[in-house]
């Protein structure tokens, strides 16, 4: 990863260890709508697992080819149809326009094929309604990219500790996802409210998801959220700030706190950290950067009843997601992620979204 890599969110694209679980040619896919640049992430993290990457395509051919460039053997198609059409292509990934995402998602389904889309899947609850009625009328995936837990080897490590019972059951699970903004790097529409949906539905996304799926919550109610622009008055319809409270169905609480006000001063794109409290211990995780003391990420912290330990896990865990996905492709399975999963985390935080106070 560059050093600029490392320093814009925007472009950040985790690579792992190849782990195959498919031979070469068995899985193929494409890549469409290069808006954002997590779709590297998302390609890298599918080809690592196996999958043969036969198209890109983008409205902006020079988008295309830079991704070409990266990805070489690829094919650069002259249109959506090319693609759509082509029998051999089994699930499409694409990081569109936040706004645009939902309607391409129903294209792609409607076409036959499984959908990996960035985050956040949706900006109205109204795109959300219409995914999962074509989710359920065509038997598609719509799975999306929850980079902050799937695509970190903390994330990854800290569910596995959950589930061995490291810490008990959890109780809280406390998000904290600063982002820096770089506004002179930013597309036009990563400004528009329409476009982008908003900061709680934005990288708010996120948090929920990891909540839900660290406390083990089929559902949750959003207790109180609120926005605000604090620092960048020339970006009216920016929101730099936002934050949420919610409790799951099974009584465990989140607080999460989202913001694109990281300082120039730290050495990555946000100090994300996550903190999972349970009935007989507590996990810290910070994910990109361990300040003034290691430039690496991917450090868990864990206390309970055995003592106090600290792990490096990166490269040592892995992005088993990616591999799950594939193989849920193929089967018809649902080990990477529940469709119902991907559909509530979106649902709350568009919720949150709506619900939010402006300060």
């Amino acid at each position: 990863m560059t050093e600029t890599q490392k320093k814009d969110g925007m472009n950040y694209a985790p690579k792992g260890k190849p782990s195959p679980v498919v031979s070469p040619g068995e899985f193929a896919f494409a890549a469409m709508a290069l808006d954002h640049g997590h779709i590297y992430g998302m390609t890298n993290g599918l080809t690592e697992a196996g999958a043969t990457l036969k198209w890109v395509y983008d409205r902006d051919r020079e988008k295309a080819e830079r991704f070409a460039k990266s990805f070489p053997g690829v094919k650069i198609a002259d249109g959506e149809s090319e693609i759509l059409d082509d029998p051999q292509i089994r699930l499409v990934a694409a990081a569109a326009v936040p706004s645009e995402r939902c309607a391409l998602g129903l294209r792609v389904m409607e076409a036959g094929k499984d959908y990996f889309t960035d985050k956040t899947p949706f900006t109205t609850l109204a795109q959300l309604a219409s995914a999962r009625q074509k989710a359920t009328e065509t038997g598609r995936k719509y799975m999306v990219y929850y980079s902050e837990r799937i695509h970190s080897e903390a994330g990854v490590y800290a569910g596995q500790l959950v589930k061995d019972g490291a810490i008990g059951r959890v109780l809280q699970v406390i998000g904290l996802g600063p982002h820096r903004l770089n506004a002179p790097s930013r597309p036009e529409w990563f400004f528009q409210k329409e476009k982008y949906g908003g900061i709680l539905c934005d990288i708010g996304s996120h948090q929920i998801e990891q909540f839900l799926y660290y406390a083990g919550c089929a559902d949750a109610k959003v207790l109180q959220s609120k926005v605000s622009n604090y620092a960048n008055p020339d970006y009216p319809e920016l929101e730099d700030f936002g934050d949420a409270t919610l409790v799951g169905d099974n009584g465990a609480t989140q607080y999460f706190r989202v913001d694109w006000l990281t300082p120039d001063g730290l050495g990555t794109w946000g100090d994300g950290r996550t903190t999972i409290l349970g009935t007989e211990g507590y996990i810290e995780l910070r994910k990109y950067v361990d300040i003034a003391r290691d430039a690496t990420g991917d450090h868990v912290y864990l206390v309970n009843r055995e003592g106090e330990f600290h792990e490096a896990v990166g490269g040592k865990v892995g992005f088993p997601f990616f591999g799950e996905l594939i193989l849920d492709c193929i089967h018809r399975t649902e080990r990477a992620m529940t469709q119902a999963h991907a559909f509530k985390a979106a649902e709350l935080c568009l919720v949150a979204q709506d619900q939010a106070i402006r300060i």
